[in-house]
């Protein structure tokens, strides 16, 4: 049984909803009770936008908005559609990243160039809006690093993590030289992710963020479940293992950094 949710203050960066008012109430109930004080409600498609616009909207005090499209919709439109959507949306919302959005090669390599396009059209709005970017990246480690490299920066220049980390140590240094954070999901909690946890165990205070990706990825114990915003505790509870120290320290260090980050 975990005894320390009711002594910490725990900051989900990274969660999805679907919009439904019954789903968001009790999932943001159950949220608070477990010492969730903040939550980034994430976009990333025409509907994870709209349920994200929904959350915020709903619990306001304690939700922070990011809204973005993710490199499946690299296809559907022009990456000028694409902005002009999120500035339509930021014109009526209140925006604290943009994102997700990002690179993923594991499914759809054909669609790397699209792909490319949208990430560099997202990166431009959050630098012109000087906003973090939440960054997707899964089997494009060196096309990421290139798209970054390549963006033309203004003002306080790059901001923002990667979000739902599985890279090694090396990309996670490589991340950090180019100021971003790095979020830990529960796929850390995973039996087969010891080359994760190393990585994990490398990443400076200051740059480290813990998240849900809910619903997706339930951490242990819960991996049967539906994941939500409750469960990030595992997450803190994990590093604190990997890292050798507690739970409490994990929690502290991440919701400054959160807040710095998204307010």
């Amino acid at each position: 049984m975990v005894t320390s949710i009711p002594k910490i203050k725990l900051y989900d960066t990274h969660a999805h909803f679907d919009g439904s008012p019954l789903e968001t109430l009790t999932v943001m109930e159950r949220a608070l009770a477990a010492g969730v004080e903040r939550v980034v409600a994430v976009g990333g498609s025409t509907s994870l936008n709209v349920g994200a616009i929904a959350v915020a909207g709903a619990f306001p005090e304690c939700v922070r908005l990011a809204l973005g499209f993710d490199r499946d919709q690299a296809t559907d439109a022009s990456p000028e559609v694409y902005v002009e959507t999120l500035r339509s949306l930021a014109a009526v919302n209140t925006l604290s990243a943009v994102g997700e959005t990002g690179l993923d090669f594991h499914y759809h390599p054909e669609t790397a160039d699209a792909q490319r396009a949208l990430f560099r059209a997202q990166l431009l709005l959050a630098d012109e809006w000087q906003l973090p970017v939440i960054i997707h990246t899964r089997e494009a480690e060196e096309a990421t690093l290139q798209v970054l490299d390549e963006t033309p920066w203004r003002g306080e220049g790059l901001r923002g993590v990667v979000h739902c980390f599985t890279g090694d140590k090396t990309f996670a240094e490589q991340l950090i030289e180019r100021s971003l954070a790095i979020s830990f999901s529960g796929i850390v909690t995973f039996r087969n992710a010891d080359m994760l946890r190393e990585s994990a165990a490398s990443v400076p205070d200051e740059r480290l963020l813990i998240e849900t990706d809910s619903p997706f990825l339930a951490p242990v114990p819960k991996r049967s479940l539906r994941n939500e915003p409750a469960f990030v505790v595992y997450v803190a509870e994990c590093l604190a293992k990997v890292r050798g120290t507690t739970v409490e320290h994990i929690a502290a260090v991440t919701y400054e950094n959160a807040v710095r980050l998204f307010g």
